[in-house]
């Protein structure tokens, strides 16, 4: 027996066989779409009907459509074209016998490859919900958003970013001491310029975050790659490396690349060589929120007494990328140099999107999904380790954050893997080039968030079948 439905284009019509109860619905739909797409039912460059219209016409939650869709373009079969909707991929290759070889994501304008870093976590729950608040906004703009604002941002995002993170994070804040920037590298851009010179040293961990690392080369700053272990940065490495350093970048909570957390003995030896040298520590808490096992950990920034840490967080990865809207909390004495360089690169964020978001964080709504994030990201996560198991790879499934580290065998080199990788349509990156001076740990960083876990797992697993080790 088969349900048919009809697109609003006449030369486009299809009988679908009705989906089974069993299992994931959206899975379902996006074998079912493929299937036809393989047998060429489907031709290549054909329109597909909207997402609304499949959901109507086979009682799923648009959800569930919208999802099969961004499997389907994950894996190359389909492709979103900005303003005109879904069309079948035109890069299909046809065999001998009508079927398509077997297809995998590419990489292309509709995003990057399964496994690779930076990929957002917004559903299209919040989606709708934002595009609620920020429509609301559009259809009554305030005067605020036709005059040029405050640089610091609006004091009704900065009120809710200090009122979650003394919450979530435990970081001591008033309002008046968050500025609200355009992400992370946009925070220590203006932290950079503001605090130093070319020439003055720097403490980075190593391996490190590669953007940072440029950050503050290129300012010209001299770079003293510290020691990490399984306890985070070694402060005595760092003290016996550069005891005259003017700043220190750190990721605390969730090491990057690595994965581990500072321990408390070496948070407070930092905190205390900070406030005897004069330095400043700039705390990157870029993904804490994805905790599986437990509470958060706190903010090095909470217990901070004397007032030397920097705080840098960013909804980047807990909204998307593209909002462009992250944000600093600076101790008193730095808000006006901060502020004054600020005028200088960048005037003010935008105000709808500050005013959106406000309102996210105010609503409750910003609490919800991060509770949803998180247990996709858990999915995901399993999933992908599950589908490496065997491969060769050691890993250690991490307890938070949104990737994991995959080491070598003794002996195998990384740089060859990212290119071996993407070939079969998976991302990942390769650990070696993080280090900072002589390369050390070979292994592989690949995330997790952002598709699909059975999207996630067939990419891995096509990979892994290239493995031989």
């Amino acid at each position: 027996m088969t349900k048919s439905f009809r697109t609003n284009l006449s030369d486009w019509s299809l009988a679908v066989p009705v989906l089974p109860q069993a299992g994931p619905r959206r899975v379902a739909l996006y074998r079912e779409i493929r299937r036809l797409i393989e047998t060429a039912a489907l031709p290549t460059g054909a329109k597909l009907p909207t997402t609304r219209d499949l959901a109507k016409r086979f009682g799923l939650s648009r959800g569930a459509a919208v999802a099969a869709y961004e499997m389907l373009i994950a894996d190359g079969f389909a492709e979103a074209r900005m303003g005109a909707g879904t069309y079948v991929a035109r890069t299909v290759p046809l065999t001998a016998a009508g079927v398509p070889e077997p297809q995998r994501p590419r990489r292309n304008e509709a995003g990057p490859l399964p496994g690779e870093l930076g990929c957002s976590a917004a559903d299209e729950r919040t989606i709708s919900i934002f595009r609620t608040l920020l429509n609301r906004h559009l259809a009554q703009p305030t005067p605020r958003h036709y005059h040029y604002a405050e640089p610091a941002g609006g004091e009704d995002l900065r009120h809710e970013i200090a009122a979650y993170l003394r919450t979530a994070r435990g970081v001591r804040c008033t309002a008046d001491q968050v500025i609200v920037t355009a992400g992370t590298q946009a925070a220590l851009d203006l932290i950079i310029r503001t605090l130093l010179k070319p020439g003055d040293p720097v403490w980075l961990e190593n391996p490190c975050y590669t953007m940072a690392r440029l950050a503050f080369e290129t300012a010209g700053a001299a770079i003293s790659g510290i020691r990490v272990d399984g306890q985070g940065m070694d402060v005595e490495d760092g003290i016996a490396r550069s005891p005259q350093a003017r700043a220190v970048y750190i990721t605390p909570s969730h090491q990057f690349p690595l994965g581990v957390t500072l321990s408390m003995a070496r948070r407070v030896a930092l905190i205390d060589w900070a406030r005897q040298s004069g330095a400043y520590v700039i705390e990157d808490d870029y993904d804490s929120e994805y905790r599986f096992a437990g509470p958060p950990l706190a903010a090095l920034q909470g217990i901070d007494a004397h007032e030397r840490v920097i705080y840098v967080g960013t909804f980047s990865k807990v909204l998307m990328p593209g909002f462009r809207i992250g944000y600093l909390v600076a101790p008193q004495a730095l808000i006006e140099p901060l502020l004054t360089t600020r005028q200088m690169i960048d005037r003010f964020p935008s105000t709808l999107a500050e005013s959106a978001i406000a309102e996210l964080l105010r609503e409750g709504h910003f609490s919800a999904h991060i509770r949803r994030a998180r247990r996709r990201a858990r999915q995901a996560r399993d999933s992908l380790v599950e589908a490496l198991a065997g491969s060769g790879l050691t890993i250690a499934p991490p307890d938070q954050g949104l990737h994991l580290v995959a080491s070598l065998p003794e002996g195998v080199g990384d740089k060859a893997f990212p290119a071996r990788a993407a070939d079969v349509g998976f991302g990942v990156r390769a650990l070696s080039p993080m280090y900072i001076g002589a390369e050390q740990r070979q292994g592989l960083v690949i995330g997790f968030s952002g598709f699909e876990p059975e999207v996630l797992a067939g990419a891995a697993r096509r990979f892994a079948a290239t493995l031989r080790f």
